[in-house]
């Protein structure tokens, strides 16, 4: 039997990091690679109550199939949530996904035609660039500076007859870059895209993660209707609920809920019980605090290791919440082609080409904090700075 595969099948990839997470599995490894939140922040307590007063009160209900649209005490929490930071969101606009990642999915599959342009920033999530891939699309890539997309870049996206089907955007704590756009940036991004009539696509999975002040309102509170916004769980609560949502403008929630029921029919109504089960009365008002103190240790830990092992030439910035270093070597370093002798040398990173979607930029690399301790990190960055000076970096 000769099977044929769909013309979009040779566009998944298998993911970089996940391929990158096997390699950490040898012991003696430490792992600055994976995007992990760190399994000590998991609320286990709160989960067992929460499961036990669920399957006691409505376990019919929560072990049943449920409606498409999520749990609707869930919605109107999120809706009233994301209100408080200044979106302005009906529960009838909140669609509960499969983690945010199916969000993505779910986006592309409504969006996006084989040879539309999409246009993201340079780099991006490599998650949402493998989401959007099977659906055929042209990527195009947003100038930017340290502070993240050019407003006027954004001109690109809109010139000749092929007009990007929206951009999309991650303004808090960037995976992989780490950087939060300022206010004024977001400001003008939103004006930008409004004036030239480019929708936006905003990812928000570590906004509740800063460290010293929260970060300015959401894109879609300025942009509305003009935006798509998700959200999720995994990194304030456990990934393993597999737990995210989308709030929408009302024009798009019929397709992107045909498409959700398409793919899965629901997000597993128990988990969605439980998750409000333990959220309902400000659990996370209590929570989150903790997970930023310890995140913000491992933060600090990192940096001063970075700067007290790496070479001359090496570029970063301490980001001010989220997980993540993203890291520039000497221009003649190529990050891929290192990372079997740091894994030899005993730890693990991300290279960074896989985030940009041409390629390219082959010395960078993203690092993980969250999951190691401050010994960890700095053995772990202690251990890449002596591949790097072997490789002829500057010592």
């Amino acid at each position: 039997m000769n099977w044929q595969m769909a013309r979009r099948a040779e566009r998944l990839n298998p993911s970089t990091i996940r391929e990158i997470l096997k390699l950490t599995e040898q012991t003696g490894i430490v792992s600055l690679a994976g995007g992990l939140p760190s399994a000590d922040t998991f609320p286990v307590a709160a989960m067992q109550e929460a499961t036990a007063r669920v399957l006691r009160d409505t376990p019919r209900e929560a072990l049943q199939y449920a409606a498409s649209e999520g749990f609707a005490p869930l919605r109107e929490w999120i809706a009233a949530e994301m209100t408080a930071q200044g979106l302005k969101a009906d529960a009838a606009q909140v669609l509960i996904t499969t983690g945010s990642q199916q969000g993505l999915d779910l986006v592309g599959k409504v969006l996006i035609d084989p040879g539309s342009t999409v246009a993201v920033e340079s780099p991006t999530y490599l998650g949402a660039l493998q989401a959007f891939a099977p659906y055929e699309p042209e990527f195009l890539a947003i100038e930017g500076d340290d502070e993240g997309p050019l407003p006027q870049a954004l001109d690109a996206a809109c010139t000749g007859s092929n007009r990007a089907r929206f951009v999309y955007l991650l303004p808090n704590f960037q995976n992989p870059s780490g950087r939060c756009l300022s206010a004024a940036r977001r400001l003008a991004l939103v004006a930008q895209a409004r004036e030239i009539g480019l929708p936006i696509v905003e990812d928000n999975p570590y906004g509740d993660l800063w460290f010293d002040q929260p970060p300015p309102p959401p894109l879609a509170a300025t942009a509305g209707d003009d935006a798509v916004y998700l959200g999720s769980f995994s990194k304030v609560l456990a990934p393993g609920l597999r737990l995210g949502y989308l709030i929408a403008p009302q024009a798009l929630m019929p397709k992107l809920l045909q498409a959700k029921q398409a793919a899965d029919l629901h997000t597993p109504g128990f988990n969605q019980r439980v998750v409000h089960e333990v959220i309902k009365n400000g659990f996370l008002r209590e929570h989150v605090p903790t997970i930023r103190a310890r995140y913000k240790t491992q933060r600090d830990a990192m940096r001063d290791a970075l700067q007290r092992h790496l070479p001359e030439g090496c570029r970063w910035v301490a980001p001010s919440g989220g997980m993540f270093f993203w890291v520039e070597l000497p221009a003649h370093l190529d990050a891929t082609a290192l990372l079997p002798r740091a894994v030899a040398a005993g730890m693990a990173y991300v290279p960074g080409t896989a985030f940009f979607p041409q390629g390219g930029h082959a010395n960078t690399l993203r690092l993980s904090f969250v999951t190691s301790s401050p010994e960890q990190i700095d053995a772990g960055v202690a251990a890449l700075a002596g591949v790097l000076a072997a490789s002829g970096a500057t010592a």
